[in-house]
């Protein structure tokens, strides 16, 4: 079983980051192997919707010249796909929504002359998040994006995970977290 998570925070150590670690030790412990990407240690261009991706229905096909193909490759040989953000202004991070417009036109081949395929179809995916409200006041609205962009693209959503920060002054991490954290990989694991 192989698991691609994707993180969209710009702070190597920061919320979202403490957030995925026991996520990540736990799906290890259960034996998935996972791939991990941190948007900001990449060059992800954003969808100029030219639509030269969609001339071949065999492959990804963007031109743009960046690390995307990879992460491209990297969701093709995996059961799984996390995407981990926090949210900002209702939504996920400027990395990840370039990631996520160029995901949708490479892996959806229905945008050219006649509709073809979805190469992603039957993915599982899931959502990690992390922000200063409530999730039903601060993740909402990108898990509602997510959804329609699951059925969309043909894709399993399986829910999400999300956290709040109370602030600079608290201490985000703790073990009531770290347990949900734990308790969200071995949902997954079983689903896998």
């Amino acid at each position: 079983m192989k698991c691609v998570i994707i993180m969209g925070s710009p702070r190597e150590k920061g919320n979202t980051a403490s957030f995925l670690e026991p996520f990540m030790n736990e799906l290890s412990a259960c034996g998935v192997e996972s791939t991990f990407f941190r948007l900001y240690d990449k060059n992800i261009l954003p969808c100029v919707a030219c639509r030269e991706c969609q001339r071949d229905w065999s492959k990804f096909g963007c031109h743009r010249d960046d690390d995307v193909q990879e992460i491209f490759d990297t969701i093709l040989a995996s059961d799984m796909i996390v995407l981990a953000t926090p949210i900002y202004s209702w939504y996920c991070t400027p990395p990840m929504k370039a990631l996520l417009d160029r995901l949708v036109y490479g892996m959806n081949k229905y945008y050219g002359d006649e509709k073809g395929p979805s190469l992603w179809a039957g993915k599982k995916l899931a959502l990690i998040t992390t922000g200063g409200y409530r999730p039903e006041k601060s993740s909402d609205l990108f898990e509602i994006g997510i959804e329609r962009y699951c059925k969309h693209s043909q894709l399993a959503y399986f829910g999400m995970l999300s956290a709040r920060d109370l602030g600079y002054n608290h201490v985000f991490m703790n073990s009531e977290k770290e347990c949900q954290a734990r308790d969200f990989a071995r949902k997954l694991y079983k689903i896998l």
